[in-house]
């Protein structure tokens, strides 16, 4: 597998992650949980927007790799 295919793979294994958590931060009954599952979400799209402008900077050095 290509750097490329793993930093993408990462960022859909991230997606699911931010998705899982804003789901538990919304069904949790914990007022304690509901904060800590949204700010963790918070932290998971930070990931997610680091690893899109990775994408985009692996894509425009290795053409190769665009929409793969």
């Amino acid at each position: 597998m290509t750097v490329a295919s793993n930093v993408k793979q990462c960022l859909i294994t991230i997606k699911g992650i931010e998705a899982q958590l804003s789901s538990l931060a919304l069904n949790s009954l914990d007022k304690e949980a509901q904060a800590v599952f949204h700010e963790t979400s918070l932290t998971m799209a930070d990931m997610k927007k680091d690893l899109q402008y990775r994408v985009l900077e692996l894509e425009r050095q290795e053409p190769q790799y665009k929409g793969s």
